[in-house]
Formats: structure tokens, C-alpha cells, sequence
């Protein structure tokens, strides 16, 4: 993966800026705040909100996330680093996430993320020019006895092989789970978001 190249000296966040986080955004993430001891426990949920509805979690949200839980920016900044589900550039609609554990690379999963770069003419971390698509990887995918494995979005492909990849990318509903979403992260009573989510 290539490091992104920041100019520390060209300004992240606008000092006056407006406001990147609706006040919808804003008071979904206080709904939690009842849920935890202390404002910081809900860093993760508020992470999770921001990147659901904007796609990403830029510098400015995190800043504003931050400002919310009246904590230090680089606690946030910090977390959103550290875990790699969390996206700090857009990314596209559907994530295709290939594992590379031993099992996987061992039944060929190299040579599945590969046909995959090459079907969509992108790298690794990267978006396709449709917005369609990105491409990582994971450590593992917790299918071993199922690999290679592919993740889109929450739909798990199972015993990938190469020559399969081009009609995964066909299916539309190659990212459609069956079974219904986890309410997990959405504001208690907040039956809309459960409702979209069936």
C-alpha cells in the first residue's frame, strides 16, 4: 500500500470553515453518550456514524468528532489509524476486501487479489474512477476452511479461485447479505435506519 503524501503546511480543517456534521450526525452520536460512563467510550460508535453517512471520515470530522466527546483530536486521529475499517479518503460503494492469511495465500489468494487488481485496473487501497469499487486486504477473514476468501461489503465469497472473479464483478448482488443488518450502531429508537437496513 503507498503512503499518502500530506503538506503539513497547507491547513487540514478550516478555522471558520462550516460545519461538516449535520445536526442530525450530531445528535445521533449524543444518543450514546447514555450508553457509556464517559463521552471517549463512544469514539467507535461516533466513528462508525460519521463514515455510514459520509462515506469517510475526513480530518475536519474527525476534528468535529473530537470537539463532540471533548476530547484531544489526536485521540481520534489515533483511532481512526490504528483500525483499518475506517477510511480517511472516499471509497467506493462496494469493498472488496481479500484476505491474506496463511490458509488463503496457501489455496491461492494472492493470485485472486491480483485478478481482481487487473479486472477493475486498480491497486491496492485504491477506487475505481466509477466510484464503484475499492481494494484492500485483511489479515484474516476468520473462513479459513473456506479459502481463499473474499469479502463485498458484508457478503462473503467463499473458495475464490482466479477464474472466478470476473463473474463475482458481474452479479449486482454481489455485496447483498440475506440476513438482516445489525442495529448496533443506530441511535436507540431510531426504527428509520432499521427500516432502510431491511
Amino acid at each position: 500500500m503507498a503512503w499518502k503524501v500530506v503538506d503539513r503546511n497547507e491547513a487540514i480543517v478550516e478555522a471558520e470553515g462550516p460545519a461538516l456534521l449535520s445536526d442530525a450526525v450530531r445528535e445521533k452520536i449524543r444518543s450514546f453518550f447514555d450508553r457509556y460512563e464517559t463521552k471517549r467510550a463512544a469514539l467507535l460508535p461516533a466513528l462508525h456514524i460519521v463514515q455510514d453517512t459520509l462515506g469517510h471520515i475526513p480530518h475536519q470530522g474527525m476534528m468535529e468528532i473530537a470537539g463532540l466527546l471533548e476530547i484531544h483530536p489526536s485521540d481520534v486521529i489515533d483511532t481512526v489509524s490504528f483500525y483499518t475499517h475506517f477510511w480517511t479518503h472516499p471509497k467506493g460503494k462496494k469493498i472488496i476486501t481479500v484476505c491474506r492469511s496463511v490458509s488463503c495465500e496457501v489455496m491461492g489468494g494472492e493470485a485472486v487479489l491480483n485478478e481482481f487488481k487487473k479486472q477493475l485496473g486498480i491497486g491496492e487501497h485504491e477506487t475505481t474512477p466509477d466510484g464503484k469499487y475499492s481494494l484492500v486486504t485483511e489479515e484474516c477473514l476468520a473462513n479459513c476452511d473456506h479459502a481463499p476468501c473474499v469479502l463485498i461489503n458484508e457478503k462473503r465469497h467463499e473458495g475464490v479461485k482466479p477464474e472466478n472473479v470476473a463473474a463475482i464483478l458481474a452479479d449486482p448482488n454481489n455485496d447483498r447479505v440475506t440476513m438482516e443488518r445489525s442495529t448496533l450502531f443506530d441511535a436507540p429508537g431510531d426504527s428509520k435506519a432499521r427500516d432502510s437496513a431491511q
